[in-house]
Protein backbone atom coordinates (compact mmCIF):
# COMPACT_ATOMS: atom_id res chain seq x y z
CA UNK A 1 0.00 0.00 0.00
CA UNK A 2 1.35 3.21 -0.45
CA UNK A 3 2.12 5.06 2.86
CA UNK A 4 2.94 8.59 3.62
CA UNK A 5 4.86 10.09 6.37
CA UNK A 6 5.07 13.71 8.08
CA UNK A 7 7.02 14.31 11.12
CA UNK A 8 6.45 17.39 13.31
CA UNK A 9 10.91 17.62 13.84
CA UNK A 10 12.52 16.51 10.69
CA UNK A 11 14.33 13.28 11.27
CA UNK A 12 16.25 10.70 9.28
CA UNK A 13 14.14 7.76 7.78
CA UNK A 14 15.16 4.01 8.01
CA UNK A 15 13.30 0.78 6.94
CA UNK A 16 14.76 -2.58 8.21
CA UNK A 17 18.11 -0.54 8.81
CA UNK A 18 18.35 0.91 5.36
CA UNK A 19 18.76 4.92 4.69
CA UNK A 20 15.50 5.70 2.89
CA UNK A 21 16.12 9.61 2.98
CA UNK A 22 14.42 13.25 5.57
CA UNK A 23 11.46 13.35 7.06
CA UNK A 24 9.44 16.89 8.27
CA UNK A 25 6.45 18.41 7.42
CA UNK A 26 6.25 18.18 4.15
CA UNK A 27 5.00 14.13 3.22
CA UNK A 28 6.91 11.63 1.68
CA UNK A 29 5.99 8.13 0.85
CA UNK A 30 6.98 4.20 0.31
CA UNK A 31 5.31 1.44 -1.01
CA UNK A 32 5.00 -0.65 2.11
CA UNK A 33 2.94 -4.09 2.70
CA UNK A 34 1.67 -4.74 6.09
CA UNK A 35 2.78 -8.61 5.75
CA UNK A 36 6.53 -7.73 5.87
CA UNK A 37 6.11 -6.74 8.87
CA UNK A 38 9.19 -3.76 7.81
CA UNK A 39 11.06 -2.19 10.81
CA UNK A 40 10.22 1.91 10.86
CA UNK A 41 13.08 4.07 12.53
CA UNK A 42 13.20 7.87 13.17
CA UNK A 43 15.80 9.54 14.48
CA UNK A 44 15.79 13.43 15.19
CA UNK A 45 18.55 15.23 16.44
CA UNK A 46 18.93 15.89 20.75
CA UNK A 47 15.65 13.12 20.79
CA UNK A 48 15.26 9.11 21.62
CA UNK A 49 13.93 7.56 18.14
CA UNK A 50 10.30 6.67 17.20
CA UNK A 51 10.61 3.16 16.47
CA UNK A 52 7.42 0.56 15.35
CA UNK A 53 7.32 -2.72 12.82
CA UNK A 54 4.65 -1.74 10.06
CA UNK A 55 2.11 -4.61 9.96
CA UNK A 56 -1.52 -5.33 10.63
CA UNK A 57 -1.02 -4.60 14.82
CA UNK A 58 -0.02 -0.98 13.71
CA UNK A 59 -2.46 0.39 11.46
CA UNK A 60 -5.23 -1.26 14.32
CA UNK A 61 -3.26 0.48 17.25
CA UNK A 62 0.00 2.68 16.14
CA UNK A 63 1.76 3.34 19.46
CA UNK A 64 1.56 7.04 21.54
CA UNK A 65 3.15 9.94 19.84
CA UNK A 66 2.17 8.09 16.10
CA UNK A 67 -0.85 9.32 14.29
CA UNK A 68 -2.82 7.66 11.67
CA UNK A 69 -4.51 8.52 8.42
CA UNK A 70 -6.50 6.34 6.55
CA UNK A 71 -7.88 7.75 3.13
CA UNK A 72 -9.31 5.27 0.46
CA UNK A 73 -6.61 2.69 0.39
CA UNK A 74 -3.40 5.07 1.49
CA UNK A 75 -2.61 5.83 4.71
CA UNK A 76 -0.23 8.81 6.60
CA UNK A 77 1.90 8.35 9.58
CA UNK A 78 2.35 11.45 11.36
CA UNK A 79 5.44 10.92 14.11
CA UNK A 80 4.69 13.75 16.50
CA UNK A 81 5.83 11.78 19.84
CA UNK A 82 9.56 12.77 20.43
CA UNK A 83 11.17 11.97 23.32
CA UNK A 84 14.59 14.37 24.79
CA UNK A 85 17.49 12.00 24.69
CA UNK A 86 18.85 12.96 27.81
CA UNK A 87 16.72 11.20 30.31
CA UNK A 88 17.19 12.94 33.57
CA UNK A 89 14.72 14.77 36.18
CA UNK A 90 14.93 18.07 36.07
CA UNK A 91 12.41 20.17 38.31
CA UNK A 92 11.70 23.64 36.54
CA UNK A 93 9.56 25.05 39.31
CA UNK A 94 7.06 24.33 42.57
CA UNK A 95 4.09 26.20 42.99
CA UNK A 96 1.08 26.62 45.83
CA UNK A 97 -2.11 27.55 44.10
CA UNK A 98 -5.40 27.73 46.20
CA UNK A 99 -4.67 23.83 47.77
CA UNK A 100 -3.14 22.69 44.82
CA UNK A 101 0.35 21.89 44.13
CA UNK A 102 1.57 22.29 40.73
CA UNK A 103 5.42 21.14 40.30
CA UNK A 104 6.85 21.49 36.36
CA UNK A 105 9.21 18.72 35.37
CA UNK A 106 11.32 17.94 32.39
CA UNK A 107 11.93 13.99 31.77
CA UNK A 108 12.36 13.22 28.01
CA UNK A 109 9.12 15.18 28.24
CA UNK A 110 7.72 17.78 30.13
CA UNK A 111 5.17 17.07 32.40
CA UNK A 112 3.31 19.11 35.08
CA UNK A 113 2.52 17.28 38.30
CA UNK A 114 -0.85 18.08 40.08
CA UNK A 115 -1.35 17.55 43.57
CA UNK A 116 -4.53 18.61 45.31
CA UNK A 117 -6.83 16.76 48.13
CA UNK A 118 -8.48 14.26 46.09
CA UNK A 119 -5.51 12.90 44.41
CA UNK A 120 -2.26 13.15 42.30
CA UNK A 121 -1.99 13.47 38.37
CA UNK A 122 0.78 13.79 35.93
CA UNK A 123 -0.50 15.76 32.89
CA UNK A 124 1.87 15.64 29.60
CA UNK A 125 2.32 19.34 28.18
CA UNK A 126 4.29 20.12 24.74
CA UNK A 127 7.69 21.58 24.95
CA UNK A 128 6.62 25.14 24.22
CA UNK A 129 5.67 24.71 28.07
CA UNK A 130 9.48 23.41 29.18
CA UNK A 131 9.81 26.97 31.10
CA UNK A 132 6.10 28.23 31.15
CA UNK A 133 5.28 30.53 34.11
CA UNK A 134 1.97 30.02 36.37
CA UNK A 135 -0.71 32.44 37.73
CA UNK A 136 -4.45 32.50 38.70
CA UNK A 137 -7.32 33.22 36.40
CA UNK A 138 -10.21 33.51 38.76
CA UNK A 139 -11.03 29.82 39.53
CA UNK A 140 -8.38 28.56 37.31
CA UNK A 141 -4.92 28.49 36.58
CA UNK A 142 -2.92 29.81 33.55
CA UNK A 143 -0.07 28.22 31.99
CA UNK A 144 1.87 30.75 29.72
CA UNK A 145 4.64 29.10 27.30
CA UNK A 146 6.11 29.96 24.54
CA UNK A 147 3.65 30.76 22.20
CA UNK A 148 1.44 28.52 23.89
CA UNK A 149 -0.86 28.87 26.67
CA UNK A 150 -3.40 27.03 28.99
CA UNK A 151 -6.11 27.19 31.54
CA UNK A 152 -6.32 24.28 34.40
CA UNK A 153 -8.58 23.49 36.88
CA UNK A 154 -8.05 23.05 40.50
CA UNK A 155 -9.30 19.77 39.75
CA UNK A 156 -6.46 18.84 37.57
CA UNK A 157 -8.94 19.33 33.84
CA UNK A 158 -7.22 21.78 31.02
CA UNK A 159 -10.08 22.69 29.14
CA UNK A 160 -8.23 25.36 27.07
CA UNK A 161 -4.44 24.18 25.08
CA UNK A 162 -3.67 26.89 22.72
CA UNK A 163 -1.20 28.58 21.11
CA UNK A 164 -1.30 32.06 20.85
CA UNK A 165 -0.03 34.67 23.44
CA UNK A 166 -1.83 36.39 26.50
CA UNK A 167 -2.56 39.44 26.43
CA UNK A 168 -4.93 39.87 30.02
CA UNK A 169 -4.87 38.53 32.73
CA UNK A 170 -6.43 37.82 35.87
CA UNK A 171 -10.37 36.10 36.55
CA UNK A 172 -10.84 36.75 32.96
CA UNK A 173 -8.00 36.01 30.35
CA UNK A 174 -7.47 37.11 27.04
CA UNK A 175 -5.22 35.99 24.02
CA UNK A 176 -4.67 36.72 20.48
CA UNK A 177 -4.99 33.25 18.56
CA UNK A 178 -3.27 32.46 15.32
CA UNK A 179 -6.19 29.41 13.72
CA UNK A 180 -3.37 28.58 11.03
CA UNK A 181 -6.01 28.28 8.52
CA UNK A 182 -6.11 29.01 5.25
CA UNK A 183 -6.98 32.87 5.56
CA UNK A 184 -4.26 33.20 8.34
CA UNK A 185 -6.93 33.95 10.41
CA UNK A 186 -5.83 35.34 13.96
CA UNK A 187 -8.74 36.27 16.74
CA UNK A 188 -8.71 38.02 19.87
CA UNK A 189 -10.56 35.44 21.98
CA UNK A 190 -11.81 36.02 25.89
CA UNK A 191 -12.10 33.02 28.61
CA UNK A 192 -14.01 32.85 31.77
CA UNK A 193 -14.40 29.75 34.00
CA UNK A 194 -12.16 27.76 31.47
CA UNK A 195 -14.85 28.57 28.52
CA UNK A 196 -14.50 31.44 25.55
CA UNK A 197 -16.94 33.89 26.24
CA UNK A 198 -15.86 35.60 23.22
CA UNK A 199 -13.98 35.69 19.69
CA UNK A 200 -13.07 38.54 17.37
CA UNK A 201 -11.01 38.12 14.40
CA UNK A 202 -8.13 40.59 13.96
CA UNK A 203 -6.91 39.83 11.16
CA UNK A 204 -7.80 37.48 7.71
CA UNK A 205 -7.05 37.53 3.76
CA UNK A 206 -9.53 37.10 1.33
CA UNK A 207 -10.43 33.49 0.25
CA UNK A 208 -9.33 32.95 -3.49
CA UNK A 209 -10.87 30.18 -6.02
CA UNK A 210 -8.49 28.15 -4.30
CA UNK A 211 -9.02 28.65 -0.89
CA UNK A 212 -13.01 29.39 -0.68
CA UNK A 213 -14.16 25.30 0.14
CA UNK A 214 -11.36 25.18 2.35
CA UNK A 215 -12.21 28.32 4.49
CA UNK A 216 -15.89 27.48 4.31
CA UNK A 217 -14.93 24.23 6.21
CA UNK A 218 -13.06 25.82 8.44
CA UNK A 219 -15.18 28.51 9.38
CA UNK A 220 -17.97 25.76 9.83
CA UNK A 221 -15.10 24.03 12.42
CA UNK A 222 -14.56 27.17 14.20
CA UNK A 223 -18.33 27.87 14.86
CA UNK A 224 -17.82 31.33 12.45
CA UNK A 225 -21.14 32.48 10.40
CA UNK A 226 -20.33 30.56 7.06
CA UNK A 227 -22.86 31.90 4.80
CA UNK A 228 -20.93 34.59 2.98
CA UNK A 229 -19.02 31.73 1.26
CA UNK A 230 -22.35 29.95 -0.04
CA UNK A 231 -24.86 31.03 -2.78
CA UNK A 232 -27.93 32.14 -2.16
CA UNK A 233 -29.63 28.74 -3.00
CA UNK A 234 -27.82 26.90 -0.02
CA UNK A 235 -26.99 30.02 2.69
CA UNK A 236 -30.45 29.40 4.20
CA UNK A 237 -29.20 26.28 5.72
CA UNK A 238 -25.48 27.61 6.82
CA UNK A 239 -26.84 26.62 10.37
CA UNK A 240 -27.16 22.74 8.99
CA UNK A 241 -24.02 22.60 7.68
CA UNK A 242 -22.27 21.27 11.39
CA UNK A 243 -24.67 18.70 11.51
CA UNK A 244 -24.88 17.34 7.72
CA UNK A 245 -20.85 17.57 7.89
CA UNK A 246 -20.81 15.35 11.34
CA UNK A 247 -17.98 15.46 13.95
CA UNK A 248 -14.53 16.65 12.25
CA UNK A 249 -11.53 17.26 13.83
CA UNK A 250 -9.25 19.51 10.73
CA UNK A 251 -9.55 20.43 7.44
CA UNK A 252 -6.83 19.65 4.24
CA UNK A 253 -6.44 20.25 0.76
CA UNK A 254 -6.32 17.29 -1.21
CA UNK A 255 -4.90 16.77 -5.25
CA UNK A 256 -8.01 17.98 -6.58
CA UNK A 257 -8.83 21.71 -6.31
CA UNK A 258 -12.28 20.97 -6.29
CA UNK A 259 -12.47 18.02 -3.34
CA UNK A 260 -11.42 19.16 0.40
CA UNK A 261 -11.19 15.95 2.82
CA UNK A 262 -12.37 16.69 6.61
CA UNK A 263 -10.74 14.58 8.97
CA UNK A 264 -13.25 12.36 11.72
CA UNK A 265 -11.63 10.47 14.58
CA UNK A 266 -12.13 6.80 14.81
CA UNK A 267 -10.12 5.98 18.06
CA UNK A 268 -7.20 7.68 19.88
CA UNK A 269 -4.43 8.37 17.52
CA UNK A 270 -6.28 6.60 14.36
CA UNK A 271 -8.41 8.84 11.71
CA UNK A 272 -9.93 8.82 8.73
CA UNK A 273 -9.76 11.51 6.18
CA UNK A 274 -13.85 11.73 4.18
CA UNK A 275 -13.31 13.84 0.70
CA UNK A 276 -15.95 16.33 -0.05
CA UNK A 277 -16.57 17.90 -3.53
CA UNK A 278 -17.40 21.36 -3.43
CA UNK A 279 -19.46 22.77 -6.36
CA UNK A 280 -18.88 27.31 -7.05
CA UNK A 281 -21.48 28.95 -8.54
CA UNK A 282 -20.56 32.67 -8.99
CA UNK A 283 -17.90 32.39 -6.87
CA UNK A 284 -19.62 30.92 -4.28
CA UNK A 285 -20.49 27.16 -2.67
CA UNK A 286 -23.66 25.86 -4.65
CA UNK A 287 -23.51 22.50 -3.35
CA UNK A 288 -21.69 19.72 -1.45
CA UNK A 289 -21.23 15.89 -2.11
CA UNK A 290 -19.46 13.75 -0.19
CA UNK A 291 -17.17 11.35 -2.14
Amino acid sequence: MRVYFLSDLPCVFFVNGMHLGTVDGFERSVELATMDGVFCEFKAPGYAPVRFRFDEDFLFSPPEGVELYFCGGEVTVRIRGFVRSDPSLRVVWQKHFAGCLLTLCVQGRVVLNFENGQGFLQLPLPFAFENCTASPAGNYILLEGTDMFALLSKEGKMPVLSDGHVTGRGSAVTAEVPFHDSLSRVARCTYENGAMTACTILSAREPDAATLALALFESVLAGFDASAYLAPSLAPKAQLLREFLGDYRAVVPTRERDVTGLVYERKPRVFDVRNFRVTLEDGKVSNITPL
